[in-house]
């Protein structure tokens, strides 16, 4: 049954949303919790680890984390370490150097839009940017430092380049090749193997295949340019750190995986990552099926399977490369929106308003409990969690969750019935529970969640000029989080100048202690974020007493944890 013009009582916002309000609301979908906290566990702390290694020590074109090669595509680093330098004088280096993904993510937002509005026309194209910023995977990575989402807007603009190919076809193979470019330089050799098949798809689907083959094929040609200047620069400078670098490009895809339990993990993190583009893609998928020969379903739709397939088998379950699937996956679920039936597009409108609605309570209660100390159990649930935290009122961040619950309230009274309104509303709710996050909870969780105190006390412990640290296996982010907040390298415990350290660095508990007694080594320090309650998440420092003749062999202390590969390390899910 078509949806019927109605006239609210107050005058709402119009459905499809018009240029400035949707601008509006991405913008504060986007920057909204992207500053104002530390650097984090994972990507985060790592991105902006390297970022800051080469503002401060000039490493543009041989990256390295915490004194130490990371051999990785660079383009998102060389973005954030600029961002940061130019912006230091307003921002803290890691908030200015985050402000990269906020790029990224507007540029995906945009580039999202374009290509459906190629495919599917301006009156529905506005669905996209609302479906993909609605996706709960991707806004958990659009407020990290993460150089995935480089690739992910290279390929939404590589999309868009497809589909605008018979049309514009100038356009479409300069935005392609740049598309390419940008996908490589930003992320390796994965965003290029997941776009081949979208590529020949589009291929396939042409009605002139000679001249979209040979558009095409300028595209590759545009993008190996940049692409080769880079790979030839860092070959003369390092040819072991450019081997390094393919082998790291190559090790995750030729590394063995069970393609059942692997696919499991993928379908199991659709679920509630991609919602709600899964469900509205199957809608698409099922009332459109008369239309699958055509450009509009079949590229999409295509394009999302053939990739899922070729990550299953060949790349384990990683949350950051999910975000690949979101493009064709978004695209595809846009003709879901015009086709709902009335009842199931009322259902889903009530259910994502209800759901806000009720997650704005329980952040506005936890907020109360934290800084007011009411209710008392849910305050007290909130220390035990994160022992030693003291909330304060922040006015500034009191008047914007107040403006932004305010927004809300009015948004669901007078917006008009409309197709597009569940997805509105729920764009719009996500919007505002990360808002109240981002404002009244953020102490709490960068309390929990930072190094910064850690890595302090690590500092005082030590001399004020230490000869040299050694190190077994301590997570990336940590490595990057003593370099960034108090200037700290470690030295891999299997290198050879580890043996004339005289400090060990260790995370959990040697299984051995009577071997590092005898090595000559006492417990000085021992520390860890107020979260972290397992015997394994502790850091212990030990000093040398005596020197040992011959020196000891570090790598023959008997400890929890192996040396980290030096290459790039798998994202936590």
């Amino acid at each position: 049954m078509p949806f019927l013009e109605e006239k609210p009582r107050f005058r709402g916002i119009s459905l499809p949303p018009s240029g400035w309000v949707l601008t509006v609301l991405l913008v504060i979908y986007i920057f909204a919790g992207l500053i104002g906290h530390d650097p984090w566990r994972h990507d985060d702390a790592i991105t902006i680890g390297i970022a800051h290694d080469i503002a401060r020590n000039g490493n543009w074109l041989i990256l390295q984390l915490g004194g130490r090669p990371y051999p990785d595509a660079p383009l998102y680093y060389w973005l954030a370490a600029a961002i940061g330098q130019a912006f230091s004088w307003l921002l803290p280096f890691h908030d200015a150097a985050r402000m990269t993904s906020g790029i990224f993510t507007l540029l995906a937002l945009e580039f999202i839009l374009l290509a459906a509005r190629e495919l599917h026309g301006r009156e529905h194209a506005a669905a996209a940017p609302l479906i993909l910023a609605g996706s709960i995977g991707f806004l958990f990575h659009a407020h990290e430092a993460q150089p995935m989402l480089a690739a992910l807007a290279a390929h939404a603009a590589a999309y868009w380049a497809l589909a605008l190919s018979p049309r514009r076809p100038l356009l479409a193979t300069t935005v392609f090749g740049g598309a390419l470019a940008f996908g490589f330089l930003a992320n390796g050799l994965l965003p290029l193997f997941t776009l081949l098949p979208a590529t020949l798809i589009s291929l396939w689907l042409s009605e002139n295949r000679k001249q979209h083959a040979v558009r095409l094929l300028a595209g590759f040609a545009i993008a190996a340019i940049p692409c080769t200047l880079w790979l030839v620069s860092v070959y003369f400078a390092s040819p072991d750190y450019f081997a390094g670098f393919f082998q790291a490009e190559i090790a995750p895809i030729i590394r063995r995986v069970t393609p059942v339990t692997n696919g499991l993990r993928y379908l199991n993190l659709l679920l509630w990552y991609a919602w709600p583009a899964l469900p509205l893609a199957g809608w698409a998928l099922w009332s459109k099926r008369r239309l699958l020969r055509t450009v509009q379903l079949t590229l999409p739709a295509l394009s999302f399977f053939v990739i899922l397939a070729f990550l299953v088998f060949f790349v384990a379950m990683r949350s950051s490369i999910a975000l690949l699937l979101l493009p064709p996956l978004v695209l595809l679920s846009v003709p879901g929106v015009s086709s709902l039936r009335r009842g199931a597009a009322n259902a889903f409108d009530w259910f994502g308003m209800m759901t806000f609605t009720f997650f704005a309570i329980i952040a506005w209660i936890g907020w109360h409990a934290m800084v007011f100390g009411w209710p008392e159990r849910l305050a007290r649930q909130a220390v035990r969690l994160e022992p030693g935290f003291v909330g304060h009122f922040h006015a500034l961040a009191f008047v914007l969750s107040l403006t932004g619950t305010a927004v809300w309230l009015w948004m669901i009274v007078t917006s008009p019935r409309s197709p597009m309104r569940g997805v509105m509303h729920w764009m719009a709710g996500l919007t505002l529970f990360w808002l109240l996050v981002a404002s009244l909870w953020m102490p709490w969780f960068d309390y929990g969640k930072t190094y910064r105190g850690v890595a302090e006390s690590l500092r005082n412990a030590l001399p004020e000029k230490p000869d040299c640290v050694a190190a077994p296996r301590l997570p990336l982010s940590f490595l990057s989080s003593l370099d960034y907040f108090v200037g700290i390298q470690t030295v891999p415990q299997l290198n050879d100048e580890a043996k004339e350290c005289s400090w060990l660095l260790v995370q959990g508990n040697a299984r051995n202690l009577d071997a590092l007694s005898q090595a000559g080594w006492r417990k000085v320090w021992e520390g860890n974020r107020p979260s972290d309650r397992q015997a394994d998440d502790k850091f212990h420092l030990y000093m040398r007493e005596r020197k040992a003749t011959p020196p000891p062999n570090l790598s023959d202390l008997n400890t929890d944890s192996e040396e980290p590969d030096a290459s790039r390390p798998p994202s936590a899910p």
